[in-house]
């Protein structure tokens, strides 16, 4: 190819320097150097298409190749992309299904102590009054402890997760309102649990204040002159029930 230029420069030499003919725009040019010329630039010309074709062949060989390729790899990433984030769905749903049967477990337990322990009997019932609202607070307490830690653990790994991929940003705000779903329906059954316990609590109060009127109430009669001198001796019987 620097050989069809080198020519055709000199051919354009030749005529800007070429003796004009009087009265017309015409010019003498030495036919032989221009025919030499000439013939190698069409010596030359071929060889150089070729060449130059070549170069446009393998330049569409690698455009293809590239594009190929490029098709392929955004196609992997999209596939890649579309499972990191049906996995990460599927993870959270895990560990937040997983959060509230714990959660509704160990509040369903917490139900089943306090009626256990209201069972218990009135002649321990201080005791089991004590007892019962230091075991329902713990075990409410472990219930919230376990539940927040499991919320965590899952908005740990969630974030783990989702945040491999910039594709997936997108599960951020689904995984947000699941979870704040789940935060509402924990609020609620713990606030069920404690208005629950709280009845008890107030059953208990109401029947150990009943008792211990009837315990005053059999005390007086015993102290009652009575039933200290009268009746031949014999304290008369009363019923305490109330």
């Amino acid at each position: 190819m620097y050989r069809v230029f080198e020519a055709l420069d000199e051919l354009v030499t030749i005529v800007e320097e070429a003796r004009g003919v009087p009265m017309t725009s015409s010019c003498v040019v030495p036919r032989g150097d221009v025919l030499e010329l000439l013939d190698d630039v069409r010596d030359a010309l071929p060889g150089e298409v070729d060449d130059a074709q070549d170069v446009l062949d393998k330049r569409d060989d690698v455009l293809h190749a590239a594009r190929k390729e490029a098709g392929e790899t955004v196609s992997g990433a999209n596939e890649e992309a579309e499972r990191t984030l049906s996995d990460a769905t599927s993870e959270a749903e895990r560990i937040l299904a997983d959060a509230r049967d714990r959660a509704e477990q160990m509040m369903a337990d917490a139900h089943n102590e306090a009626e256990r322990m209201v069972a218990g009997g009135q002649a321990e019932y201080q005791n089991l009054t004590d007892r019962s609202r230091a075991e329902s607070e713990r075990m409410i307490q472990a219930g919230r402890d376990a539940y927040e830690r499991a919320i965590e653990d899952g908005r740990a790994e969630q974030v783990r997760l989702v945040s491999q991929t910039e594709v997936v940003q997108a599960a951020h705000a689904e995984s947000a309102r699941i979870v704040d779903e789940a935060h509402a329906e924990a609020d609620r059954q713990r606030g069920e649990c404690d208005v629950y316990v709280d009845g008890k609590l107030a059953e208990f109060s109401e029947l150990l204040a009943t008792t211990l009127r009837t315990v005053d109430s059999g005390r007086n009669h015993l102290r009652s002159p009575a039933n200290l001198g009268g009746n031949g001796g014999r304290p008369t019987l009363y019923d305490y029930q109330v």
